[in-house]
């Protein structure tokens, strides 16, 4: 197919994961914070929920988002890094 997916690029690949998705995390975090107002209406109308309910569910979900970001892309990043999974030799 063209791609050429070696175990050394494992390392990289789960770096550039955890940049992407950090990157996301920020684009949602600033959508939330310019426009609060206008997706909790959004929200508002569509499940009924009230302004605590809706900052609880956008906090706990970046939170959520964030721990998987940790706990899939950053940990098996620093685990292969620490046991020299891309060393030459």
């Amino acid at each position: 197919m063209g791609y050429d997916m070696t175990s050394e690029k494992i390392p990289t690949v789960l770096l550039w994961c955890a940049i992407i998705n950090y990157g996301l995390l920020m684009f949602w975090f600033i959508l939330f914070t310019v426009m609060h107002d206008s997706f909790y209406r959004l929200a508002g109308e569509w499940y009924g929920l009230s302004m605590d309910q809706y900052n609880v569910l956008m906090y706990g979900g970046m939170m959520v988002y964030k721990l998987g970001i940790i706990l899939f892309n950053l940990v098996p990043y620093v685990a292969l890094r620490i046991v020299g999974w891309n060393r030459k030799g």
